[in-house]
């Protein structure tokens, strides 16, 4: 997924609000941006972080900017939440998620469950319906172990359940986990931060939920799926 337009560097002076941040622009100009993340990133918003900015195309936006990336641990890492739908999609229609290939249709935002949207739906006659729920995860605080969630999530939670009863009535339901970073070679979940989104997650596992985790190689021009990650299951 290539960036519509060059990325503009700068300089974190503060985040806040979860949806706004302050940045100081290299050309000196402070401007405020969206976050398009609501959850706490730990460790990714501290002031003085080297931050990239997208600019709006829509001239008639209140917001000019769009927060994308940010350096931390010597690289650079995905925070807006709203890229991996459209990423991961891309990808499977590419043929580079090899577990997803061979359906011949692909929809997006499609209604299902009890008043909830699946990220993605794949379709092939003959075939069972592919539900793929995509998230985003950026959060790392122990070497080589990427974790989700950063946060309390019932949403996700939500979810989980949501995917179960759709394994458990034949489909085939798919949890894909989408680093933002290169420097991990494994997922954890962080349960310390919400066990009941582990318990969730268990309990999903066990009805037929599968497991996908997918790194990225990112840069102010564009984020590329990367390679498969293990998922450490942690009882």
């Amino acid at each position: 997924m290539e960036f519509p337009d060059p990325l503009l560097r700068g300089r974190l002076l503060r985040r806040y609000k979860r949806f706004l941040a302050d940045v100081e622009l290299e050309t000196g100009e402070t401007v405020v941006a969206h976050c398009a993340n609501p959850g706490s990133m730990i460790g990714l918003a501290e002031p003085g972080a080297e931050v990239w900015l997208s600019p709006a195309r829509n001239p008639a936006r209140k917001l000019k900017f769009s927060w994308e990336l940010v350096h931390a641990d010597g690289h650079l890492v995905g925070i807006n939440t709203s890229v991996p739908n459209g990423l991961v999609a891309a990808a499977i229609e590419a043929g580079r998620v090899p577990e997803l290939t061979g359906y011949t249709d692909l929809r997006r935002e499609v209604r299902y469950g009890e008043n909830s949207r699946i990220d993605i739906l794949l379709e092939d006659a003959g075939r069972p319906l592919c539900y793929v729920e995509v998230k985003n995860v950026h959060l790392k605080r122990k070497p080589e172990a990427a974790e989700f969630p950063d946060s309390v999530t019932a949403r996700g939670t939500k979810h989980l359940g949501e995917l179960a009863k759709m394994a458990q009535g034949g489909a085939r339901a798919v949890m894909f986990y989408l680093i933002q970073r290169p420097d991990c070679s494994r997922l954890e979940i962080a349960a310390d931060i919400d066990p009941t989104y582990d318990r969730a997650l268990h309990m999903a596992l066990s009805q037929g939920v599968e497991v996908l985790c997918y790194s990225c190689t990112l840069s102010p021009s564009a984020i590329e799926l990367d390679r498969r990650l293990p998922f450490a299951v942690q009882t």
